[in-house]
């Protein structure tokens, strides 16, 4: 099974390959560098419009490049309040070839209001990386990591999304 992924991140491709490698043989995961068309540190709706974006994009990468695959996916992290309190968590778009799109969501974890108006003007990891000195923790743990001391990583994460996504895929019947 051909999957092509819209980031080049390895944490955020792992966390794909392991979601669909649980209900899918043979999986191939290529992670191409594709446009969110949002701001590097995506807040409330640009969360959903970020991954969706990245889909659309690489698709239209995938059809310019003569490439076909079996899915095209893309994940976004980002940070919301629209319950209330920020939080931070990834929305994660997967879309068939034929066009079926389903999208799902991992678990949040809260953000100190003390940190919002810093992490929108740069984004939550270089804060993360500020706040633990870290380098790059993004493409490691990542911020959660440390912050459930190693418990929960942005793999699993990510991982989370992307079968919260596959849901549709899995129980096909259901939606038809």
């Amino acid at each position: 099974m051909k999957i092509l992924i819209g980031t080049k991140n390895p944490g955020k491709i792992e966390g794909a390959k392991q979601a669909f490698s649980k209900y899918f043989e043979e999986v191939e995961i290529e992670g191409i560098a594709v446009s969110s068309e949002v701001g590097n540190q995506p807040v409330n709706e640009e969360i959903m419009q970020g991954a969706k974006n990245r889909v659309k994009n690489l698709k239209k990468w995938a059809q310019e490049n003569h490439i076909s695959a079996d899915f095209f996916i893309a994940s976004e992290a980002g940070i919301t309040n629209l319950l209330g309190e920020w939080m931070d968590f990834n929305m994660a778009v997967v879309e068939n070839s034929d066009g079926l799109q389903s999208v799902g969501s991992s678990a949040g974890f809260p953000i100190p209001d003390q940190y919002i108006s810093e992490i929108k003007a740069t984004e939550l990891g270089k804060v993360m990386d500020r706040i633990f000195n870290g380098t790059e923790l993004s493409k490691q743990d990542g911020g959660i990591g440390i912050l459930t001391r190693h418990e929960i990583s942005r793999v699993d994460l990510t991982r989370q999304a992307f079968i919260m996504a596959l849901v549709k895929f899995i129980n096909g019947d259901i939606w038809k």
